[in-house]
């Protein structure tokens, strides 16, 4: 099976993690149980994940000139993740990810930082490495304008593009068209699809839209009628960083040439992973182990 060649433009930060038996209420203190700093970002997620699952993976994205912004690149490379167009901004902070673990799960603030400098024009600047590749990868922790030009510019160059719409925003219509998966989770794509029933959705957009339901699964429709292809039990320890878990595992077996199904099934079984480490990036597995896990 080929190599897949993935570009991932989007956000890189440090995750600042708490640790807590449940979350505070408005006003209220509570003590924590734990606290770590590790790399994290949807876009550095899935990069590393990719990278990690056997795809050459090029990120393209901005850090700070600070300690955090060193330490995100040093993480790149120590996963194999190529940084020619990770460009440190001056004077400027990285993003960082505030995450409390809590109650089974996770809430998240994001200050986007140095992501802010993702821009079209720097997008444009890497249009010569896009056009090597098998698939590109974004989401929506950098600029709204950004998003649309790299839809715009893989539609034209011919080259699939994966939107994984996180944060949730509304989208413009032109880049549901011009992309060639989407893969919001249900709030997301209840966002998306304002007003649209997800059934409808799902039919409108077949073979296109992957609503992703926690560990119900991923749901999508084959043009025939609506499927969920199931998660894998296992023991939780940190849900952070399985969404992006699932994205890079769908993308790396999309770009590799698998079929939906078993491409959803990789990234299902991949995601489930994840969840059983600490840290966005944590959990993250092998190829090998992922291949392993199919088997079992």
């Amino acid at each position: 099976m080929k190599k897949p060649k993935i570009a991932v433009i989007g956000s890189s930060s440090m995750d600042l993690v708490v640790t807590s038996k449940r979350r505070p209420l408005a006003g209220e203190t509570v003590l924590g149980e734990s606290f770590e700093m590790v790399p994290g970002g949807k876009g550095a997620n899935q990069a590393v994940a990719a990278a990690r699952l056997g795809a050459e993976v090029h990120m393209i994205g901005c850090v700070g000139d600070d300690t955090y912004g060193k330490d995100i690149l040093d993480n790149f490379k120590n996963n194999g993740v190529h940084i020619g167009y990770v460009k440190q901004i001056t004077n400027q902070s990285s993003g960082t990810a505030h995450i409390i673990l809590a109650e089974g799960d996770n809430s998240i603030v994001v200050v986007k930082g140095a992501n802010d400098f993702v821009t079209p024009e720097y997008v444009n600047q890497s249009l010569t490495l896009l056009k090597k590749f098998d698939l590109v990868m974004i989401q929506q922790e950098v600029p709204e304008e950004t998003v649309l030009e790299a839809v715009r510019l893989c539609h034209e160059i011919g080259v699939p593009l994966l939107l994984n719409p996180a944060p949730a925003r509304a989208i413009s219509n032109e880049v549901v068209d011009k992309a060639a998966y989407l893969t919001p989770n249900e709030h997301e794509a209840g966002m998306l699809f304002n007003g649209l029933e997800l059934s409808k959705a799902l039919e409108k957009y077949h073979n296109k839209l992957f609503i992703t339901e926690g560990a119900a699964g991923v749901r999508y429709h084959d043009g025939s009628g609506e499927h969920l292809v199931p998660s894998f039990p296992v023991k939780v320890v940190d849900t952070t960083g399985a969404g992006d878990t699932f994205n890079a595992a769908f993308g790396t077996a999309i770009a590799e040439g698998r079929d939906l199904k078993e491409s959803l099934r990789f990234a299902n079984r991949a995601a489930s992973m994840s969840v059983t480490g600490f840290g966005a990036q944590g959990g993250m597995p092998t190829r090998e182990e992922v291949e392993k896990g199919l088997a079992e």
